[in-house]
């Protein structure tokens, strides 16, 4: 099972191609940056961690 679900995520943001592009540019902030917003993940991989933040509303969306 995936975690954190997509219900939950579509809750959070709006549209799957929204959620595709934040997770997406989230995953190549943390290999860049090696910056994590939380101490502990159930992901291994930066997607799923970038996920879990998305979940938790760590993640913040400006629109132009």
């Amino acid at each position: 099972m995936i975690y954190p679900s997509i219900d939950k995520l579509l809750n959070v943001v709006g549209s799957k191609f929204l959620l595709v592009n934040i997770v997406s540019k989230r995953a190549k902030q943390m290999e860049e940056n090696d910056y994590y917003q939380l101490s502990e993940y159930k992901s291994h991989k930066n997607i799923g961690k970038a996920l879990e933040e998305v979940s938790k509303g760590l993640v913040h969306i400006k629109e132009k």
